[in-house]
């Protein structure tokens, strides 16, 4: 390591300064030890069947969206807490309008007080790259949308990177590759807020022009359709149960759960704390526990980091610009979301 910084002692300081958080996040991105399935294993088509094209390997599929449908696939089972993961590798070029979202959910079976976790990624006009957010609700608590949003640190049109959604009783964690970006930890005062019925996977890729790009001010062009996602490496490790029992079987679930809080990736240690705070430092661009105009009080789950708070104005925006707004989702999973709509950086 010290070699290595001789090396650069002539770079700019800006360029040094990424390329010391390249180095930390690669010394962060040791792989997880990680069972995947074959796709027919785990998970079913839920929209679009023919835009679900599954790899001649069994391993993975594709999700695409044209002028007619989009698309998207389910988990077979709901689980009781888990470990939700996959590669996935997004469209390139014109983007602007589409939505591709990798979640967890239970809407299906509790509509009214439903429980969810998200990353959303965000498409944009060509030569302009994608953004993502990551979103949690609790017992259809969709009036207190939790959304923190991100640029990324690599094309993620290029290459595959895993995504991950770690759920426990304790915490939930959002991975990007195996550097941790937002974690969340269970607190009395979070209530039913915190995520806690059983829950499906789901991937799907739609068209959200009235509000993904700059709020809407960019739609899906069809003529650079089809537009494709592609999703390799699945993970699903959990307890699967029925949801409509009324006490679950957690002492059947008492062995899965051990299991999967004793796992590499149910605890951020100190080097992935170190890599996290610097993700956030540098490409987080919003986050709802700032955004005083939303809550005079930020939520109970936010640890106001001071540092941070220095970088966000009341919107919960970075200091350089931009604006905030809410917009309203098509479909059933109706939020309240924060319109991109920092043009100078888009």
């Amino acid at each position: 390591m010290d070699h290595m910084l001789r090396c650069v002692g002539s770079i700019p300081k800006l360029s040094f300064l990424l390329l010391l958080s390249l180095l930390l996040f690669s010394f962060v991105n040791a792989a997880f030890d990680l069972a995947t399935i074959p796709f027919k294993d785990g998970f079913s088509p839920l929209f679009g069947d023919s835009n679900v094209v599954r790899s001649a390997d069994g391993n993975g599929v594709q999700l695409l969206l044209d002028r007619y449908t989009g698309s998207g696939f389910i988990s077979s089972n709901m689980y009781n807490y888990g470990f939700f993961s996959a590669r996935i590798k997004l469209p390139s070029n014109y983007t602007a309008g589409l939505c591709v979202a990798f979640y967890t959910s239970n809407g299906d079976v509790f509509e009214k007080s439903h429980d969810e976790l998200d990353f959303e990624f965000l498409g944009n006009i060509a030569g302009k790259p994608w953004r993502f957010q990551t979103n949690l609700y609790g017992n259809g608590s969709t009036s207190r949308g939790r959304e923190e949003r991100y640029r990324l640190w690599f094309d993620p049109t290029k290459e595959f990177h895993r995504y991950s959604i770690l759920w426990t009783a304790k915490n939930v964690i959002f991975y990007v590759d195996e550097v941790p970006i937002r974690e969340v930890l269970r607190s009395e005062k979070m209530g039913g807020d915190y995520p806690s019925k059983p829950m499906s996977l789901y991937a799907t890729i739609w068209d959200a022009s009235n509000w993904a790009t700059s709020g809407g001010k960019y739609k899906v062009n069809y003529k650079y359709a089809p537009f494709v996602t592609q999703f390799k490496d699945l993970v699903l490790k959990g307890c699967s149960v029925d949801p409509i029992q009324e006490i679950l079987d957690r002492q059947g679930c008492y062995e899965q759960h051990e299991d999967l809080e004793a796992q590499d990736y149910a605890a951020v240690t100190p080097m992935r704390r170190l890599a996290m705070r610097r993700f956030r430092q540098r490409y987080m661009y919003y986050s709802y526990c700032y955004d005083t105009l939303r809550y005079n009080v930020p939520p109970p789950e936010c640890v106001i980091v001071p540092s941070e708070k220095q970088r966000f104005k009341e919107t919960g925006r970075l200091r350089f610009g931009g604006s905030h707004r809410r917009q309203s989702r098509r479909k059933s999973r109706t939020t309240n979301t924060v319109a991109d709509t920092d043009e100078g950086d888009m």
